[in-house]
């Protein structure tokens, strides 16, 4: 059965925030019609950098514990990752501004967010030749840059509220990542990336998360978020509960 891992892994993570969907304050299913539609962009992005990147020798996939069925060099289990864990993202999202709409007034999201792009687009120079470090860098720099610019047409987006949200998002992330990582059922070249490891004191799985991965992750993330506000705010409807 470990043929089944990284498809039970995807299951399990699902199950909570599917069922919950159905609470009756958040109301989350109502909101799949613009969710869906919003999570296209994204996946679509992420699909082709993970197949490049694959490609590429960055990282790889242990045959061991996957079904076998591909698209090009990725499993099927990996084009489900990027339905998967934004939908369970973008559902603690909205619980959270749902059950605490004073995040969405908080002001000091637009200069966090700035910073963090210049601190992005700073690590990128840095790390030019660490092909995964490089590239989740650059990458979430220009997002950034896209969502700044573009303020008007993101205009559905709190970056406060996405932080703050995103604190608590990154704890069932992290798990995921651990088994995925742990176990292994992705496989790393150390040689693309710092080589250093988020939880390295902890014991197996959760010591061998690369550190990019808390930014890949944030970036799949704040895209789907982005995206989903984009789609809401274009009926105008109010994204504070």
């Amino acid at each position: 059965m470990a043929y089944l891992t990284y498809f039970l892994i995807l299951t399990a993570s699902l199950a909570g925030p599917l069922l919950l969907s159905f609470d009756k304050k958040v109301a989350f299913y109502k909101k799949w019609k613009y969710l869906f539609p919003a999570m296209l962009f994204p996946a679509l992005f992420f699909i082709v950098w993970d197949e490049l990147k694959t490609k590429a020798g960055v990282w790889s996939f242990n045959d061991e514990y996957i079904t076998g069925f591909k698209l090009s060099t990725l499993p099927v289990e990996e084009l489900l990752f990027f339905f998967v864990v934004p939908y369970c993202c973008v559902f603690i999202y909205e619980c959270i501004v749902c059950y605490y709409p004073s995040v969405k007034q908080k002001s000091w999201g637009k200069p966090v967010l700035m910073m963090m792009g210049v601190l992005f687009l700073l690590t990128a120079i840095l790390t030019y030749g660490k092909a995964y470090t490089f590239y989740t860098s650059l990458l979430s720099a220009l997002f950034i840059a896209v969502l700044l610019i573009f303020q008007k047409w993101f205009k559905g987006f709190n970056a406060a509220a996405f932080f703050l949200s995103y604190l608590i998002v990154v704890i069932p992330f992290l798990i995921v990542n651990g088994l995925l990582t742990g176990i292994p059922v992705v496989l790393y070249n150390d040689a693309e990336n710092l080589g250093l490891r988020i939880f390295s004191f902890l014991p197996w799985p959760m010591n061998n998360i690369p550190v990019e991965d808390i930014f890949y992750g944030m970036l799949l993330i704040l895209m789907n978020v982005a995206f989903f506000e984009r789609m809401r705010s274009k009926e105008g409807l109010p994204n504070v509960h």
